[in-house]
């Protein structure tokens, strides 16, 4: 028994760059084209999309096989895709132009194709070559540096403002607005000749398209109107994703937090002297960072809190909870989350003074500053007060080392009342420290950013607890990369 009418394997398989593929023939597009295919037309229940890796015929892609028939469809465009759900999904008619019949042919091709596949692998392990997939993580830093640039110099929102945001049913891609890159280097105030380099490489990785080139070849001699080699005429647009998340003032503006990771990027270029000290070489306390650093920070911390607010507070739940303390409770996320599902939980935030006033913006956008408070103060330090039925710690541990994290977590248990709960979330690690892979990069990152943070495991969570008083601790996996300690004071 089929659990769907059909059932759609479809290739996307990344090769290297020069060998034919069905990703490099445009098969992202016909992927995304028929689900939005399907989706306007109601077949999502009936037609299963799975996409795999290569179905051996790798120059007539991109390939689709479609069962039960087993019917296999190559050589496909965005625009074939609406012939094919109308007449075969829903007519029950095969699209002939499109399909290969011949099946030993067929067969005879992906064995050709596997033995030259097997026999270029056996050649490049022979000559000692690293693997495509190694070669690629240890290059990986280079289309991370274009994206962070793009972002710090707000590139996208210079190609096309935030009234070009749409998702892909609202708003075609060509009616996106676009721009010229001599345009885009006069709005960012950069050099127009790097400008145009950097947004070619913003269009081969996919978050920029570019149309209506028309190349002019070097010369040395200029042209009549004094031109000179490079491109007239291309107009650069954002793609989909490009336009939601990267333009200033769309609805999932993400630039302000991940001008974050900008700064980032400056701290992990001391990686290798930070593991010959043992300590950040570049270490700053936080209010020494400025202004844009905090916001920046907030801003990102916010966006992720936002995210896994809703994991948190369904795991720990809030009955019985009536004051919170949410220390070192950055834009108030946590608080705010906790506050709308418990009507009778007040919260209030301990944190730095630059921070409780961000803080207080967020909480007043959400409506709550009536039962959300913040306090200033230092959390490695200062008295954490007392009758509280519930203090939430989040991302505070990892910037800590072990003796402070031993002396916030005795002073959280003394602000507690008998039977409170202290929920600590951050990115836990399993014993021998080497996984989850989020956490262990982690640990680094603190080291690059902090005198003697880092992640830290479970099992040594459970000790700072019970040697600080506290019974009933456990473990509480959440999806994404963090996850709960919580314990009862007795």
């Amino acid at each position: 028994m089929e659990p769907f009418r059909y059932h759609v394997f479809i290739c996307d398989q990344k090769k290297a760059e020069g060998v034919p593929g069905c990703n490099a023939s445009g098969s992202e597009r016909v992927i995304d084209a028929l689900r939005r295919e399907l989706g306007a037309r109601r077949l999502m229940d009936e037609v299963q999309v799975t996409v795999c890796g290569s179905l051996g015929v790798c120059e007539r892609g991109p390939n689709m096989v479609v069962y039960p028939e087993g019917i296999w469809y190559s050589g496909l465009t965005p625009q074939d895709v609406p012939e094919i759900v109308e007449k075969h999904f829903q007519q029950g008619q095969v699209v002939e132009r499109l399909v290969n019949r011949d099946a030993a042919a067929l067969a005879a091709e992906i064995r050709s194709n596997r033995d030259k596949y097997l026999a270029a692998l056996r050649a490049k392990d022979a000559a000692g070559a690293l693997p495509d997939d190694l070669q690629e993580k240890i290059r990986g830093f280079q289309e991370s540096r274009v994206i962070l640039t793009a972002i710090e110099l707000d590139v996208f929102s210079a190609v096309g403002s935030s009234a070009g945001y749409h998702s892909a049913l609202r708003i075609p891609h060509s009616a996106l607005p676009g721009a010229r890159a001599a345009d885009v280097a006069a709005k960012i105030g950069a050099d127009a000749r790097a400008t145009e380099m950097l947004l070619n490489a913003l269009v081969a990785i996919g978050l920029l398209t570019k149309q209506g080139e028309v190349v002019r070849p070097a010369s040395r001699r200029q042209g009549p109107a004094g031109e000179t080699a490079g491109t007239e005429g291309a107009i650069y647009q954002n793609t989909p994703v490009a336009a939601r998340y990267f333009i200033e003032g769309a609805p999932d503006d993400a630039r302000a937090a991940l001008m974050h990771t900008v700064h980032l990027w400056q701290r992990w270029s001391t990686l290798s002297d930070c593991v010959r000290a043992g300590t950040s070489v570049t270490y700053e306390e936080a209010a020494e960072r400025g202004d844009h650093w905090t916001r920046a920070f907030i801003a990102a911390m916010h966006r992720n809190a936002a995210e896994r607010a809703p994991h948190v507070v369904r795991a720990v739940g809030t009955g019985g909870v009536e004051r919170m303390l949410d220390v070192g409770g950055g834009s108030g996320a946590y608080s705010i989350a906790f506050a709308t599902a418990g009507e009778k939980l007040r919260a209030e935030l301990l944190d730095l003074p630059a921070v409780c006033k961000l803080a207080q913006g967020y909480i007043e956008k959400a409506g709550l500053s009536g039962r959300i408070t913040t306090r200033t103060g230092d959390l490695r330090s200062d008295d954490l007060g007392s009758g509280y039925d519930l203090v939430f710690v989040s991302a505070i541990c990892h910037m800590l080392d072990e003796q402070e994290n031993l002396d916030l977590i005795e002073r959280c248990r003394k602000a507690l009342k008998p039977g409170g709960r202290l929920v600590i979330q951050d990115f836990i690690l399993e014993p021998d420290k080497t996984a989850p892979k989020s956490a262990a990069l982690f640990s680094l990152n603190m080291l690059v950013g902090t005198k003697h943070g880092a992640s830290y495991s479970d099992p040594e969570y459970a000790v700072w607890m019970r040697e600080a008083g506290f019974a009933n601790v456990a473990r509480v996996r959440l999806p994404g990369p963090s996850g709960l300690m919580i314990a009862t004071r007795v």
